[in-house]
Formats: C-alpha cells, sequence, structure tokens
C-alpha cells in the first residue's frame, strides 16, 4: 500500500498548538513535536466507530488494548511483557513527574540527561527535588551520554532516580547495548531508579540500529521503568494517551500510588486509537520512517551546506538539533523566525545556540523551509 504523506492539511483552523504560536504570522512553525501527517486510516475509523456509538463514558484500560501492546512490543523490540506490567498513563510528561513523586522525596536529587525537552527539565523542581544535569557530549559525530559525569553524579546518596530520553529528545541518539548496560550498572551500584523516556523508540530511522527498552536488559529489569505512548509514530497526541512498562510488582505499585487522585484515568478516544495503531499501524509505519529518513537526509545535507551551521544526523526521531553558534546572530530564534521558519528555541533546552526543527512534514514544506533558510543565511556577513 502507498500512504500519503505529501499531501497538506490545513491546521489553522484546529486551533492546533503548533500552529496557533505564529498565528498571523508568515511563519512555518516547525517546533513542538507533533507531525503533519494523517494517522493510519485504522486509527481514524476506530476513532469514528466509537463516536458512532454515542456513548463516551468512563472506560478502563482492557484486555484487548494490553493485548497489543505486548504484541507490539514483542514484533517490533523482542520485549516480552506481562500484561500486568502495564501502567496507563494521559502522557509521558504526567508519568515521569509521577516518578518523582513515587521514588523520592523532598529534597532528594534527580538526574536528569540534558539536553532535554523543557517539561522533563522542569520535573524534580515541581516535585521539590533537585536537578542535577548529565550531559550528552558529541563523540565522533554522535551524541553519547557523559557515562563519567553519571558516574559522578549517582554516587551521591541523595540521588533516588535517573530521568534520560532513548531515543534521545532533542540529539537523535539510540544507546547502544553497551551503552545501555554500562547506564544500569552504574543505576544498580548507586542504587539508583532508572526511568526511561521511550516516546520515540518506534521512530528509528538509521538502518541496523536497534531500540532496546531499558527494563528489558535483565541485569536492571527490576530496578527500571520504560515510559512509551502511540503518540509520536501515530501522530495522535492529541488522544493523551501512553503507558508505563514495570516489572517489578513492588516499584509498580508506589508508581500507582504516587499516580492516585492527581493523574486522571486515559480517555476513551485514546485508549481506542491505541489499539487499532498497534493492531493495523506496522506497514503505515514502515512507509512513514522511509519518508521521514529522505526528509532528515535531505535537511542534513542542506544544514550542512550552510556556513556556522552544523547538524548531527539523528539515529532516531523526527526532530533536527541544529547548531547554529558558527552564525555569529545575537539570537539563533529570532534568526529562524524573521527568515520565517519558528523551530524550538535551543534555550529552552538549555542550549540557547541550538535551534530543534520538526522535519515531520510534507517534503514540500520541508523544502519551503529550508530556502527561507538558506535566503536568511545569505544575508549574513559570514
Amino acid at each position: 500500500m502507498s500512504f500519503d504523506f505529501d499531501r497538506i492539511i490545513d491546521r489553522k483552523p484546529t486551533h492546533s498548538f503548533k500552529w496557533d504560536k505564529y498565528q498571523g504570522q508568515d511563519i512555518i512553525p516547525m517546533w513542538v513535536a507533533d507531525a503533519e501527517f494523517r494517522p493510519p486510516q485504522e486509527v481514524v475509523d476506530a476513532i469514528k466507530a466509537r463516536t458512532d456509538h454515542g456513548i463516551l463514558g468512563y472506560t478502563l484500560p482492557y484486555d484487548e488494548l494490553n493485548q497489543s501492546v505486548v504484541d507490539w512490543l514483542a514484533s517490533q523490540h523482542n520485549w516480552h511483557i506481562l500484561p500486568d506490567w502495564i501502567v496507563w498513563t494521559p502522557g509521558v510528561v504526567p508519568a515521569f513527574n509521577v516518578a518523582c513523586k513515587a521514588y523520592c522525596e523532598p529534597g532528594d536529587k534527580v538526574l536528569i540527561q540534558v539536553p532535554n525537552y523543557p517539561p522533563l527539565l522542569k520535573a524534580p523542581s515541581l516535585n521539590q527535588c533537585e536537578r542535577v544535569d548529565i550531559p550528552s557530549i558529541l563523540i565522533d559525530g554522535r551524541w553519547q551520554l557523559d557515562m563519567a559525569e553519571l558516574e559522578k553524579q549517582a554516587a551521591d546518596p541523595k540521588c533516588k532516580l535517573f530521568i534520560m530520553c532513548n531515543p534521545m529528545n532533542p540529539c537523535g541518539s539510540v544507546m547502544t547495548e553497551a551503552e545501555l548496560k554500562q547506564v544500569a550498572e552504574i543505576c544498580l551500584r548507586h542504587n539508583v531508579l532508572l526511568c526511561s523516556d521511550e516516546i520515540h523508540c518506534d521512530l528509528i530511522l538509521e538502518e541496523g540500529v536497534k531500540h532496546i527498552p531499558a527494563p528489558a536488559l535483565p541485569e536492571i529489569e527490576g530496578k527500571a521503568i520504560s515510559l512509551m505512548a502511540p503518540s509520536k509514530t501515530f501522530n495522535i497526541a492529541g488522544l493523551g494517551a501512553s503507558f508505563a512498562v514495570i516489572p517489578d510488582s513492588r516499584i509498580r505499585m508506589q508508581f500507582r500510588n504516587a499516580a492516585l487522585g492527581i493523574v486522571p484515568w486515559v480517555q476513551v478516544l485514546g485508549l481506542v486509537a491505541t489499539e487499532a495503531a498497534f493492531n493495523h499501524g506496522a506497514e503505515w509505519r514502515e512507509s512513514l520512517i522511509e519518508y521521514l529518513r529522505a526528509n532528515r537526509d535531505y535537511l542534513y545535507k542542506e544544514i550542512n551546506a550552510l556556513k556556522g551551521m552544523k547538524l548531527t544526523k539523528a539515529d532516531a526521531t523526527f526532530l533536527a538539533w541544529i547548531d547554529c553558534s558558527g552564525l555569529g546572530v545575537e539570537d539563533v530564534q529570532s534568526f529562524f523566525e524573521e527568515a520565517g521558519v519558528g523551530p524550538s528555541p535551543g534555550r529552552d533546552f538549555g542550549e540557547p545556540e541550538y535551534a530543534r526543527i520538526n522535519f515531520a512534514c510534507a517534503k514540500e514544506q520541508l523544502v519551503q523551509a529550508v530556502e527561507r533558510i538558506k535566503k536568511a543565511h545569505s544575508k549574513l556577513d559570514l
């Protein structure tokens, strides 16, 4: 089957968070990580069928839904889990905030891999904890976690939790098995729980690269949790459906208890859409990967041809983390916006000399954005 990722859909009348930011301005929004693609038709049909029924009352996760998650993780990641390990949450952001609440006391330290997306950076302070940054470093053209710093900081008895993104957001690297084992060894040695945000794990673009869910490592299965969702892959973030996979029953109960009375149930259409996506979306996802890979490669070539800008090719995600430190501009975000392109500001990730561009869009829109960037770049005195 062929899927129409080239179709441009007007989102301006829909109160889109992404498009409303630049309402009334000639700026292409390429910031927040939602895509410009329709989900698989089976997902749309499942939502329509549920709304046609007419009753949208309280609905708890059900056996067929949990089985769709079990089957998806087995087929896509060779990870064989039990349905009981799944804890549903209305988003990954609530989930890692629940993790801070569940596994830390006020005043404890939470290790955070940086750079990272803004809600994750804020999670420790929102839960009366101290954030300790673990940098990502560029080695031989690939972003990697600073293991020496992780070892150093994890040794502090006040550090109870390490939250990381794998695949990394915004850097786009996917941890190798050796890297993940090193993280696991450090966390186990210092009694630090590992919380792995893996929301982009189904968007591996580089051939030969494999995602390994953190709790899939036998060494750390009982001291790790994985946060996942269909939202990025199938572009259904507005339906608020995600899940934690927590193999250890005690750790799972702590997580559930911390969410009680604060975190609402996943709404019914999110559950329905997730089941349909995992049961019927594999072929659509394969085509999406090919399309995103072509967009990534085009953007990589064009950006790196511009003096003062550097883009490391991402293993995964639909996000490009662009080093603009060589441009000599006073404000990187202003440079892009004046060019007519709206990326995520690097300063929000802790790196003001960077910009993050979302390339999950029709190739035509991406080409238009690149031409705008090139035109603005040509006016710089470099």
